[in-house]
């Protein structure tokens, strides 16, 4: 959405193709660092993003035996990132394109073939129609594992990179008990952890994550039985308990492994990648959602410059881009104990390899333009 609302106000026509047959309105805690502020500023959608960042929040590390440590919080980083919903982004952005770009809800590409003066798409729909048509530029928007990566650059397996990482997020049904509205909570052990993130005005967000040797085998059972076992033995167990509990009656949360994307380039021809599909930093990272709204406003920005020169666009874009986004996926490396500052998060993450990113979403999007 961010990239269709750019190149709508670069004079463009854009379409943006979803595979889901509605709109995905939830989400669960998220960051947005000032450049991804300043990207919504410009798209003019800031305003319409409600903003959940606690006032005095106090954040707290449980050791083994229950004692609570202070210690600084997500929101507590020298960059002050604001703290908020993925759907708070998504409802300020959808009120920007709404009534304003077509939006074809239903609709998945199946191949992408340029031509001379385009690019040709097969676009299939839930009903079982297929057309092809002739766009200016196709903006591949639609996340880490999906559809034209692999129709236009090649296989996932020559992008994707595991982090042998497994993380659970979903929405508290309220705060965790002996806990006040506006704590933070950290357990970390054992290349596991379990972080409640406090919310303004929601209740809190609950993420697990754990390293693996075996990513595949996690997936065999529900989400709440692998869980179960692999924190089994997690102190204060009381907490990990209660957590899991809430996950057990969630009507939906996120379970995935997680990755990172790699690509020399993001452009090919008229074709270019944006967000999770160009690199995807991970979640851990806390910049995700800052690079997906940043690079769609300044692709929109860079066709404008260029006068619709649209290969001299996307090299300017990409040259742009490329040196902050690559510097937030930089590694410090497995085993290696990681800094709080250098992953965004408060205590340190023993044995995480922390090349990171920050949108967890598996549902398709994609912008398709015509001038």
């Amino acid at each position: 959405m961010a990239s269709a609302m750019s190149l709508k106000k670069a004079g463009w026509e854009p379409v943006i193709v979803e595979r889901a047959p509605e709109r995905r309105t939830g989400g669960y805690f998220i960051g947005l660092q000032d450049a991804g502020k300043h990207a919504a500023e410009r798209l003019g959608v800031l305003p319409g993003i409600h903003i959940r960042t606690p006032e005095a929040s106090p954040n707290w590390h449980m050791t083994k035996d229950g004692r609570r440590v202070r210690v600084a919080g997500f929101a507590d980083q020298p960059t002050r990132p604001a703290t908020l919903l993925r759907g708070d982004i998504e409802e300020g952005l959808w009120n920007g394109v709404d009534g304003q770009v077509e939006i074809r809800f239903g609709t998945s590409p199946v191949a992408i073939v340029e031509r001379a003066d385009g690019v040709d798409v097969t676009l299939d729909t839930k009903d079982g129609s297929s057309t092809i048509e002739r766009f200016d530029l196709v903006i591949g928007a639609d996340g880490l594992r999906f559809t034209v990566r692999k129709l236009v650059f090649g296989p996932q397996e020559k992008f994707m990179h595991s982090l042998d990482a497994v993380i659970c997020a979903y929405q508290l049904e309220e705060q965790m008990e002996t806990f006040r509205q506006r704590d933070g909570v950290i357990l970390n052990q054992d290349k596991r952890s379990l972080w409640v993130f406090p919310l303004q005005d929601h209740t809190p967000t609950a993420f697990f994550a754990y390293r693996t040797k075996d990513v595949d085998a996690q997936f065999e059972r529900p989400a709440v039985e692998t869980l179960r076992d692999v924190f089994a033995d997690m102190e204060p167990h009381s907490i990990v308990e209660e957590a899991l509990e809430d996950l057990s009656n969630a009507p939906d949360y996120l379970f995935d492994s997680v990755h990172t994307v790699e690509m020399d380039r993001w452009h090919k021809g008229r074709v270019v990648l944006v967000g999770d599909s160009a690199w995807c930093l991970t979640l851990f990272s806390g910049m995700g959602a800052t690079a997906g709204l940043m690079g769609g406003q300044q692709l929109g920005e860079a066709l404008a410059a260029q006068n619709g020169n649209v290969p001299a666009a996307l090299k300017s874009w990409e040259g742009a881009c490329a040196p902050t986004l690559k510097n937030s996926a930089r590694p410090c490396g497995s085993n290696r104990r990681c800094s709080c500052h250098r992953t965004g998060f408060s205590s340190s993450c023993a044995d995480w390899s922390c090349a990171s990113a920050g949108v967890i979403s598996r549902s398709f999007q994609q912008c398709i333009s015509r001038r």
